[in-house]
């Protein structure tokens, strides 16, 4: 391009040369993620992708959209750029399995003020470890510039995912019944929810990105920047072998909130507190934080990232099946039927 052309926008701080730049960087990271239905190169006005929908009855898309939230504050505070984006991602294809849905492609927004050709290619290349770790094709994406509309040295992101579902097995609670059991998969920390409380916590508690996080033996930035887990990978020999009734991906509302969405009427997730596993970081957050239990399950995963609900007869293999791949899960609960004493459709026995 010819820099006289675009010079005047680049006067406004619009760096056409810089996006430019980026594009032919990350095409070859972009390329990685490719999967046979992609039909068209980054670049194109609109990505092509032809689904297999061979041995489908009746294939359904599910579609969702996400972005990372006020986790990204922390990225910019300690100037870590290459986990975020496997966050961008975790966030949409863990919702859509939920529904027993396989992701198919992954599209990506990244806004700032000011393009840092540099921060930007870290960003993305997390995008694409994400999109590798759920076989989801990164099929396009945009990168906007805009002078006025963040912090110079911010940007945000959103990305959206499509993938499908044979109607057959379509995973949307209605067969959840009493004495189903409750399954909890262990989360890597914090995942990306409850960030707006997380960075008050730690500004008040004094300590630096540096310093060791107490009960680990990673610094404050890995521990609270850790990615959120993908659980496509882990969970499709289970979808295949075991009928699962229902999953819940542990977002912001925790436990109270998430569980109930897939519940049918007049069930009751009861789960006891304390068959799983609690990170370091949910205690220290509790007790800088100055919180309940109660509260944290309201807030955060609190160490269960996701949930499967199988009948009890399914309930050991699923978690020896988990375990297999190096995921750890436990029993942490069952559904039980709602009487006239149960105010909400989760008791959490403590």
């Amino acid at each position: 391009m010819s820099s006289s052309r675009s010079q005047v926008y680049t006067d406004a701080g619009v760096n056409i040369e810089a996006g430019n730049d980026l594009v032919s960087q990350i095409k070859s990271i972009v390329a990685t993620t490719h999967t046979a239905g992609v039909l068209s190169n980054i670049g194109s006005f609109g990505g092509l992708f032809r689904p297999n929908i061979s041995g489908m009855k009746d294939p359904i898309l599910v579609a969702s959209t996400d972005g990372v939230g006020t986790k990204l504050k922390l990225a910019f505070e300690f100037d870590k750029h290459d986990t975020v984006g496997i966050d961008l991602v975790a966030m949409s294809v863990n919702d859509i399995l939920v529904q027993g849905a396989k992701p198919l492609f992954f599209l990506d927004y990244f806004a700032c003020s000011k393009l840092d050709v540099k921060k930007a290619k870290n960003v993305i290349e997390g995008i694409a470890e994400g999109c590798r770790q759920s076989a989801c094709t990164l099929l396009g994406g945009e990168t906007a510039e805009m002078p006025g509309m963040y912090s110079e040295e911010d940007y945000d992101l959103a990305g959206f995912c499509v993938g499908i579902v044979d109607n057959d097995t379509l995973v949307d609670g209605s067969k959840i019944k009493n004495d189903d059991v409750i399954i909890g998969i262990q989360s890597s920390g914090v995942h990306s929810n409850g960030y707006s409380l997380v960075r008050k916590i730690f500004a008040q508690s004094g300590a630096k990105k540096d310093d060791i996080f107490p009960g680990t033996d990673n610094t404050f930035a890995e521990v609270l920047l850790e990615p959120t887990i993908i659980y496509v990978e882990c969970l499709k020999a289970i979808m295949r072998d075991i009928e699962i009734k229902g999953m819940v991906h542990v977002t912001g509302g925790g436990f109270y909130d998430n569980i109930p969405r897939v519940l049918p009427n007049l069930a009751v997730a009861e789960i006891n507190f304390g068959s799983w596993d609690i990170p370091p970081v949910f205690t220290w957050l509790k007790e800088q934080g100055n919180l309940s239990w109660p509260e944290m399950l309201q807030i955060f995963n609190s160490g269960i990232g996701y949930i499967l609900i199988v009948d009890k007869e399914s309930a050991s293999k699923t978690l020896e099946m988990l375990h297999a791949v190096n995921m750890k899960a436990w029993e942490i609960g069952k559904i039980t039927t709602k009487n006239a004493d149960d105010e909400e459709a989760v008791k959490i026995n403590f």
